[in-house]
């Protein structure tokens, strides 16, 4: 019985410092697209966040909640614990820039973006975290596929093409809207903007395992 309860509470710890690995990781990310100018190279460093997660095996929220449909009930509590150790993986990482020389440039543009996002529709909200969550599922899917024929460069293109999509949309991404809502420090104003995005992510990752699951029936 002693040695079950250790391996659930060594999971456990796994899943939660992996999860604030990985929202330090989308932190950095976050950090360099409000840094650079041009939208593109922003866009394609930011990739450098998912990449990193998808290679080391960290806990990723929006990498994660897609496989729902395709795991046992359980997985859906462990998926919230990863969408809170991201969370607070992203406040450290906001905590940590705000005391750099960085900090008042990162601030006034992550307001500015969290004011466009928070004012927007909650439908607008739920559709743009939608089409983050479809793409960020994809992105984490190509990783298994490629690994599976090793296929080095597709994995990249796969992982990272998803992720710049999205950010040159605009799509909101929850873990990535965490460490803006900390950066502009409207935390715990935006906190409910977050658990939309959160749900829109769910709703859009869901969708292609959901419809794999239908499939598979036939």
């Amino acid at each position: 019985m002693w040695s079950i309860m250790n391996k659930q509470i060594h999971k456990l710890t796994s899943l939660v410092l992996n999860a604030v690995l990985s929202g330090i990781m989308i932190s950095v990310g976050g950090a360099v697209y409000l840094l650079c100018d041009n939208k593109i190279m922003g866009s394609f460093l930011f990739s450098f966040g998912l990449f990193t997660i998808v290679q080391r095996g960290f806990a990723l929220y929006t990498g994660k909640v897609g496989y729902i449909p395709e795991n046992p009930p359980g997985y859906i509590l462990e998926t919230f614990i990863t969408l809170v150790g991201n969370i607070a993986g992203t406040a450290i990482g906001a905590l940590l820039l705000q005391n750099t020389r960085f900090a008042d440039s990162l601030h006034d543009k992550a307001a500015v973006s969290m004011e466009i996002k928070t004012g927007d529709s909650l439908t607008s909200q739920l559709i743009l975290g939608a089409f983050c969550g479809m793409l960020m599922f994809l992105a984490v899917d190509n990783a298994k596929e490629c690994r599976k024929k090793n296929a080095d460069m597709s994995l990249v293109f796969g992982v990272c093409l998803p992720v710049m999509i999205f950010i040159i949309c605009g799509f909101n991404h929850s873990i990535a809207d965490a460490f803006y809502m900390f950066t502009a420090r409207t935390f715990p104003e935006d906190l409910s903007y977050i658990v939309i995005i959160a749900s829109g992510n769910a709703i859009g990752g869901m969708m292609i395992p959901v419809v794999r699951k239908i499939n598979s029936f036939q």
